[in-house]
């Protein structure tokens, strides 16, 4: 009786154990995703798209778009954040964004280019924009999905879905994307109206006549 008292005790000692070491690892591994990991300061997972290319790791893409029930009208501009690691040994850059000419007319990275330094992430998650969607080709609103290219200078060029988030909920406080500047229409040429001319003639002096 004592031997199988002092078994079922060293059983439920082990089972508390091992439920103690399974919540253990559990914290331990959100704390290595929370602090450590590349996806510090990102936005929830269920939120943008993500994939790993040729070393450099995208994580949380999505673009801005107007609160919930609106839309951004076609001719605006919407923001695009998204998280990016740079896993290889040797440093890197992010060239420029596109998308399709049916999404809009161009994506402007602020300063032009992104360093990517090896072993290092590049925040560009907000809440102010660092990449812009320029000249919306239609309305853009929260629900719906764009195919964005991500241009890297030794990595290559990456394709992928990101979604469009409405700008409410965990999104409201971030900024905008700035209003395109305005276009100052240029004046139509005039023609100038001719103006009579006078053509000078040479005037003769009166010659005198000897007699």
């Amino acid at each position: 009786m004592i031997r199988a008292s002092s078994g079922k005790t060293a059983a439920r000692r082990l089972l508390i154990g091992a439920g103690a070491m399974a919540l253990l690892t559990v914290a331990i591994a959100g704390c290595e995703a929370g602090e450590d990991a590349p996806t510090l300061e990102f936005h929830s997972a269920s939120s943008g798209a993500h994939t790993v290319f040729n070393g450099i790791t995208i994580t949380n893409a999505f673009v801005l778009a107007a609160p919930s029930g609106s839309s951004l009208p076609a001719g605006s501009s919407a923001s695009l954040f998204v998280g990016l690691f740079n896993n290889n040994n040797g440093a890197d850059q992010l060239t420029g964004v596109t998308v399709p000419p049916t999404a809009a007319g161009s994506v402007s990275v602020n300063g032009g280019a992104v360093s990517l330094p090896s072993r290092a992430p590049a925040y560009l998650t907000g809440p102010a924009p660092e990449l812009v969607l320029n000249n919306l080709a239609k309305p853009l609103a929260g629900g719906t999905t764009l195919q964005v290219t991500f241009h890297f200078a030794h990595a290559g060029s990456v394709t992928l879905p990101v979604p469009v988030e409405a700008k409410s909920f965990q999104w409201a406080t971030y900024s905008p994307a700035p209003s395109p500047a305005p276009t100052t229409p240029t004046p139509a040429p005039t023609t100038p109206t001719p103006t009579a001319t006078h053509t000078a003639r040479p005037t003769t002096s009166p010659t005198a006549t000897h007699t």
